[in-house]
Parts: C-alpha cells; structure tokens; sequence
C-alpha cells in the first residue's frame, strides 16, 4: 500500500508553512506559476500575521507513492488543531529551527505525537541562515528525544536545500496504513467547513473500508443520515474521485445544512452496513479563557448566531452558549484556548462576516463553592452569588514551561513571582551546555491570560517561549469589581479579581479608559469599585469650547456671566440624565489588553 499519511509538528514561526510549500512544489502539485509563499494559509489573517490558524490537507504524488501531508499551527492556543491532525496520520516531521533550537511549543507539540505512538522524524530547519547553529541544536534534539545524530537531518525549507531527503526519509521511515478492507467503512472526521451550496463538507481519514459517491451514510455520534453527493481529495483545491479508500485523507460532501449534524471526531459508516464501534475520537477540549461578543447593533443578533455556528465548525476549539446583558442585549458567552484564539476569533467575525462586535473583559472558569453545601462554575462577574451566599472560591491553575537563554533565568523568574506563580525545577536542554533552560512553574491561569506572553518576550528580548497545561483548581481570593462611567456601571467592563491586587488592577483599568474615552460636554468621572466601596477613580475634563469667542468689547462682566451660565448648563445635563457615555470598541479593546 503505497500511502504516507504524515504532519508538521513546530514551534510558531519555525518554518512549517515553508517546508509545506517545498514539498507541493517537488512533487509538482502545484505549478511554479501558480505558487505563492505560504499557500496552505489560505486565510487572509494567516498570511497577514504570519502565522497558521487552520490545519490543512494536501494531497501530493511522488514517484509511486501518495502522501497526504497535513499543515499545523504552532502557537499554544491552536494545540486542538494540532491533536486533530496527529490522530489522523501515522508520522511526523519535528521541524526545528537551527537558529533559535527547541522552544517550548517543540517540546508541547512533540509529547502529543508521541502519545499517539507516531514516527518522530527530527529535521533541523534554516541551515541557510548565517547564525545556524547545526551543532548545538542537534544536541538539544538528542537530549529531546534520545535519537542518533545521523537520524536527524538538515534542510532550508525556503532555498529547498535538503527538502527532497525530508521527503525520501518520510517515505522510508512512516509506515504505511495498515490494511483494513474487511467489516464495514469507518472513517474519523477531524475537521469540517460549511459551503452555501454543498452545505457541511468533512474532513475525513478513511481508518476502515471504502466509502464512494452516492453511498447512504450514517454519522455515529449524532446519528444523522446523508448521501455522499461528493467526495476526494484536497490538492490543495479539491478534487473530486469516485471513492475514498482505507488509508486515504481527503473530503466528503454531504448536503447537510444543520451544522450541529455534522461533529469533529465522530464516526462516518454507510448506513445499511454501519459499523457497530465508533472510532476514539479526540479528548474533549477545555475552553480556558471565557468573554461575551455582543454584536454593536441588536439587529444583527441573527447574523451573528450563524457566523458564530460557521466557525465552530471550522473551529472546534471554540464554546458558546447565548447570553443576555441588560447593558448589551443579546450575546454569546464564549470560551477559548487563549487571548490569541479570542482576538483571532474577533477578527474573524468582522472580516468574514462583516460583524462589528463588542468583547467584555476575558476571565477563567471559577469554581464556586457555596454555603449549602452546592458548587457551581463561574464563567463571568455577572454570574458571581452574593458574597454571602459563597463559602469559597476556586481557580484554574496550570503547569507552565519557559524556554530562555540562561542570562534570563533571573529576569523570567522575577516576572513569574509577580504573578504569583510557584517554581518546581529547571532543566537544561542538552547535556554539558548550560546555555538554554527550560523552568518549570505552576501559575494560576488568571495571571498568564492578558499581557504575560508579552511581558515574557519583553524580559527575554524575544528569545522566551512558552508553553502550559491545565493542571487543577485552587482556592484562591477573588472579588468583583466593577467599572463606573459617569456614575453608571458598565457591566461588560466588569472584571474579577484577586483581593490584593484589586486597587493596581483597577487604577490600570481606570486610567487607560481615560486615556481612550472621548471628551463630553460636561466632566466623566471613571471609578472601580468593589461592592459600594470606590477603589479608585479618574476624571475626564469636559470638552472646552470658547463660548466666549464672539464676545468683543465691553466689560468683563459680560463674559463671566456667560461661563457661568455655562456652568450651570453642564451641571443641569449631568442632572438630567444626558450625562449618558457611549463607550467606543477601542474603550473595550484597551482594557481587553492593559
């Protein structure tokens, strides 16, 4: 059986992309003319940021073999995306690049492929590069995963240097598919997108059988039924064939337009001769970092529930139930894997959808444990009981791993302290060479959700890496505390928080709404408060006009009497109710990201 199913497993920004893009144009997959950089990014977003958001299948021939090669991402909020591709092939290529060395989304990306009992294929990437460092990474690799110094091999995924011997290796080395003709078709959906005309397409690996057009089918989970209306492979574009073998990657249309029919996971069988077993599936995933989207103009509640419904498809990473908010209306509470899964999600629904959205402060999951003996999960501050009510409280924390060149241990590990994280160990990545460190810490997911990446980079002068893990949940002392706007609370702009770092929060969050909020006529007080009690507070000054511009001549008196005049306008505004504030997106935006 002449298939390779096979990934590329990195870090962010190691040059996975790249390499696919090497590998379509040897096989002549995609014609040179036709070829662009980073073609498996087929998402606006993806080539803007340089990143891959989506994994993607391709189909590629070279010399008698077919290799279905599936693209992954690399950042740690995209790690379900890459779960899902390591359970439908049988090797991967552990891509590294030569001057940066194992990072920790390596060594993250690397443990899941071994738990799925794959073919590890160590290959060093950007040997082209004048600060490659072969040597030292090699040893680091070694150190890693315990292999031979000539298993790993050397390319340049962008000069196409060594590129072909990843691919000779990849043949060698992953073993094929085993045969599996006999019993009913199974085939593991891990990925699927909804088309206007051909309603749900699936992703699908065949495990067991042959499913072929117009084929009754039967997907085990939800139970739906369906007739293939279509099926093939991606190459990248789809291509259609009149069947789907064991062993091969590809696509199967089936005209469902219910969204919920079709599931990440699940089992596709034929209907009449159905398999009695369904396949594993995946782990289900655990949203860590909740928000509301609220859309801008209520009228676009609708739009948005089916732009939300698309990308859960595409995205089975994503949660959402709806949500109602006397401030905002109608809503959705989501949950994601990250600040980048949110803030990609975001841009997502404005881009594809033409969506203007409002995003309330992100928070974790809290555990609350109630009087009576009861406990409930706490996804937003709107959701907290009565202080009275809550006997304690619990959050989420996490095993987190730092990558860093030893001259920032110290800078990296006064960083975690500020954030209330507990140190367990260090390790070195290759023996004898004390160079780089891997600190292992526990830290409550509240303190890594906003800026800590950020800060990380900033403390190592970029050479940090992260990666972490939810590991249990922790008492810990969380208040409510709520945002003020011209004596009005805002209820998206609320936030919880620990009880001792409430007043630095809540200065932060105060004078950045200053900085962003625009002028009225009259002065906004901006005040955080916990229960009645203010904690901090900043004022607006009023928008100036000079009333007083037209007056020529005359006494004095004449101008005083006007200001006063206008005084008592701004006061009997204030008074009245036209006070009212319209917070900007941007307002949001700023205390999304203090």
């Amino acid at each position: 059986m002449n298939i390779r199913n096979f990934c590329i497993i990195a870090h962010i920004d190691h040059g996975k992309s790249t390499l696919a893009d090497r590998l379509l144009e040897l096989t002549g997959t995609i014609e040179k003319r036709n070829m662009k950089a980073q073609l498996l990014d087929q998402m606006d977003i993806e080539q803007e940021r340089g990143i891959t958001i989506k994994l993607q299948p391709v189909r590629m021939a070279y010399k008698d073999y077919v290799l279905n090669l599936i693209d992954t991402p690399g950042h740690v909020d995209f790690t379900y995306e890459v779960s899902r591709s390591l359970a439908a092939v049988e090797g991967a290529i552990l891509l590294v690049d030569s001057t940066q060395g194992v990072q920790a989304q390596t060594i993250g990306n690397l443990y899941l492929a071994l738990e799925q009992d794959l073919k590890i294929i160590p290959v060093l990437n950007k040997i082209d590069l004048p600060n490659a460092d072969v040597e030292k990474v090699s040893d680091e690799i070694i150190h890693l995963i315990g292999c031979k110094k000539e298993d790993i091999l050397t390319c340049s995924a962008k000069t196409g240097e060594g590129v072909e011997e990843v691919l000779k290796k990849v043949i060698a080395e992953v073993p094929e598919p085993k045969e599996r003709m006999s019993g009913s078709p199974r085939g593991l959906i891990f990925d699927s997108f909804y088309d206007d005309y051909k309603g749900v397409v699936a992703s699908i690996r065949m495990i067991d059988g042959e499913l072929s057009k117009g084929d009754g089918v039967k997907f085990m989970g939800t139970g739906k039924t369906a007739e293939v209306l279509d099926l093939g492979s991606y190459t990248p574009k789809m291509a259609s064939s009149p069947k789907l073998e064991n062993g091969q990657v590809g696509y199967v249309v089936t005209g469902l337009k219910e969204l919920g029919d079709v599931r990440v996971g699940d089992t596709i069988t034929l209907e009449k001769n159905s398999a009695t077993e369904q396949l594993p599936g995946y782990k289900e995933v655990k949203p860590m970092v909740f928000a509301g989207i609220f859309p801008q103009e209520g009228d676009d509640y609708n739009a948005m529930r089916d732009a939300v419904d698309k990308l859960k498809l595409n995205d089975s990473a994503l949660y959402y139930e709806p949500e109602h908010s006397q401030a905002l209306g109608f809503g959705f509470r989501c949950g994601f894997l990250g600040m980048l899964h949110l803030e990609i999600f975001q841009e997502r629904l404005r881009r594809e959808f033409g969506l203007h959205i409002i995003a309330t402060v992100p928070s974790v999951a809290y555990h609350i444990f109630l009087t009576k003996g009861e406990d409930i999960i706490v996804k937003s501050p709107q959701e907290l009981p009565d202080v009275q009510r809550i006997d304690h409280i619990e959050e989420p924390w996490m095993t987190v791993d730092i990558i860093t060149p030893k001259d920032f241990v110290g800078n990296v590990m006064g960083l975690v302290s500020d954030r209330k994280g507990i140190y367990t160990n260090t390790e070195y990545l290759s023996a004898g060479s004390e160079n780089r460190a891997m600190l292992h810490y526990e830290m409550p997911l509240a303190s890594l959700i906003t800026d800590f990446y950020d800060k990380l980079k900033t403390v190592t002068s970029g050479y940090g890496s992260l990666n972490y893990e939810f590991k249990d949940y922790r008492k810990s002392d969380v208040v409510k505390m709520d945002i003020l706007i011209a004596e009005d609370s805002v209820e998206a702009l609320s936030s919880l928080v620990w009880q001792d770092e409430a007043f630095k929060i809540g200065k932060k969050i105060v004078k950045s709404l200053k900085d962003t909020l625009p002028k009225q006529q009259f002065v906004i007080k901006i005040q955080a408060a916990i229960g009645g009690k203010v904690i901090a507070g900043e004022r607006l000054s009023a928008l100036r006009k000079d009333v007083t511009a037209g007056l020529y001549g005359g006494d004095i008196t004449r101008k005083r009497k006007l200001l006063e005049k206008q005084k008592k306008g701004k006061k009997k505004m204030m008074a009245m109710g036209k006070g009212k504030v319209d917070i900007p997106t941007e307002a949001y935006l700023a205390v999304l990201k203090r």
